[in-house]
């Protein structure tokens, strides 16, 4: 007796979710999502605003966008993410639906209902995509992993630390000065 097909998804079916109902799609596999904390939530926010305010004050050509803001990672309709944050340098990925390819840049605040997803199917899905860099952040951890594609480097950081921007050689954040 053959196996029962998997059955793949795309992204009219993540359009086509309920209201409120939010998922992401990697590979034609759905991975629907919880919502988030207030302290993901603040988090998230604090790293946009620190990334944002530094691009705008050296008249930086990036874009900074929080979610939810549509990834369409490989420009297909079977993978379609969603992450915490995400910068942009080349404007002819952006649209009115969100970013056609790899974004420079993600980082993906970790909750415990997105520990495996992060740590593993992402980390995959955007290198294989061309993110140039992609950060952890796990404040239950007290950790920020920072894989840096482009070097081919893994580093590990505290909240403690100030950790260095890949893409941009004169940022850095420091954790230490960041309440959540």
């Amino acid at each position: 007796m053959p196996l029962p097909k998997e059955e793949l998804y795309t992204t009219d079916d993540i359009y086509g979710l309920p209201e409120g109902l939010r998922a992401e799609l990697i590979d034609g596999r759905i991975y629907y999502m919880a919502p988030p904390t207030r302290k993901h939530q603040r988090l998230t926010g604090t790293l946009y605003r620190i990334i944002g305010n530094y691009i705008d004050a050296n008249h930086g050509s990036c874009e900074v966008d929080i979610a939810p803001f549509a990834v369409f990672l490989n420009k297909d309709d079977s993978n379609y993410v969603e992450p915490d944050i995400s910068v942009i340098c080349d404007p002819e990925k952006l649209n009115d639906k969100g970013c056609e390819g790899a974004p420079d840049w993600v980082i993906e605040v970790v909750s415990p209902g997105s520990r495996q997803m992060d740590y593993l199917i992402k980390l995959i899905k955007y290198q294989s995509a061309g993110v140039r860099e992609y950060w952890l952040v796990d404040p239950d951890k007290n950790r920020i992993t920072v894989y840096n594609f482009a070097q081919n480097e893994q580093n590990e950081y505290s909240f403690a630390d100030t950790v260095p921007v890949g893409i941009y050689p004169d940022f850095s954040i420091d954790f230490s000065q960041i309440s959540f």
